[in-house]
């Protein structure tokens, strides 16, 4: 299959068993080990978001490829986020206190990203309903961007598997690895319900100078979250440390390790949106994404409920 050809995105059920997993689950690298942990936090409540802006969304698509592509998207963010929801358990069994966190994730997308942001009922009315709705599918397209880039750079990377417990390793290279294999969807979409290319790509540039300091933010502060709760004194020093000290640790942690993405990789890729002719089926390789489903334990074990 090449990238140009269309395939039909099925929903694998996984499950995943983090008994055994370690708090710092990157050997001596507890850095990377929290910061990524941390999308734990965030993914459940924004992936179900997704869900229900495309529930939405769907009676507006006239195009059935289309229509397919976003039930197919539906279903995978759902299990996604049920993936990452049982990981939560793995992070409150070593004694993480989230809920604080969790509770600025809820804000986010249920109230400031709901129906009625911030109580504003007007939103609901017919002449802005629909406004409303494209600007949170153009939203969802900006932050897929990233997880689309960060699904090949999972998909490339090797230090996972030579330094990570394995279930943890699954779990977050399953979830990236259907990122790349939906990169397109979110994209497409936006652009089929924009009325003009003209403000298709005026307000993807808007909504992505929204979208990026936000994602910044979002992942430093999971990261510091639970940094400040580690049980070394100078991890919890970290996590006491400013957003700019973090992303320069991320930057000289993702150099030396590769275990995580540089900071400068995430602005390369926010730059690389600007381009007008960007499309991000150029931003991943559906055939190697499709190599590690084909391999994944928690894939394989789907797939073997399912035939029974």
């Amino acid at each position: 299959m090449t990238d140009t050809q269309r395939h039909q995105l099925k929903a694998r059920r996984v499950e995943f068993d983090f008994q055994q997993t370690p708090l710092h689950w990157l050997k001596d690298d507890p850095f990377s080990t929290h910061v990524i942990n941390g999308i734990h936090m965030l993914l459940p409540e924004g992936e179900l978001w997704f869900c229900r802006v495309y529930n939405k969304a769907l009676p507006l698509i006239t195009d059935d490829d289309l229509r397919a592509d976003v039930e197919g998207f539906i279903r995978q963010e759902a299990i996604h986020s049920r993936a990452h929801s049982r990981a939560q358990v793995y992070l409150k069994a070593h004694d993480l206190e989230l809920d604080e966190y969790l509770e600025r994730v809820e804000w986010l997308f249920k109230s400031l990203l709901g129906e009625q942001p911030l109580g504003l009922a007007a939103l609901q009315r017919k002449p802005l309903e629909k406004p409303w709705l494209v600007l949170r599918v153009g939203l969802i397209a900006a932050i897929e961007h990233f997880t689309g880039v960060l699904g090949q750079w999972a998909m490339d990377n090797t230090s996972w598997e030579a330094n990570g417990d394995p279930a943890m390793v699954d779990l977050f290279k399953w979830h990236l690895a259907e990122e790349v294999e939906h990169r397109t969807v979110a994209f497409d979409l936006f652009d089929h319900l924009c009325q003009t290319q003209l403000g298709f790509y005026v307000s993807r540039q808007a909504l992505m100078a929204m979208v990026f300091p936000l994602i910044v933010y979002f992942i430093a502060e999971g990261g510091r979250t639970l940094m400040r709760q580690d049980p070394n004194a100078d991890v919890r020093k970290m996590g006491r440390k400013y957003l700019p000290a973090v992303l320069k640790q991320l930057q000289r942690t993702g150099r030396a390790t590769n275990n995580v993405p540089t900071f400068t990789f995430l602005l390369e890729a926010t730059l690389r949106w600007i381009a007008p002719g960007f499309h991000p089926i150029d931003e991943g390789n559906t055939e190697q994404a499709l190599a590690y489903l084909a391999r994944s334990p928690a894939a394989q074990a789907a797939a073997r409920r399912e035939l029974h």
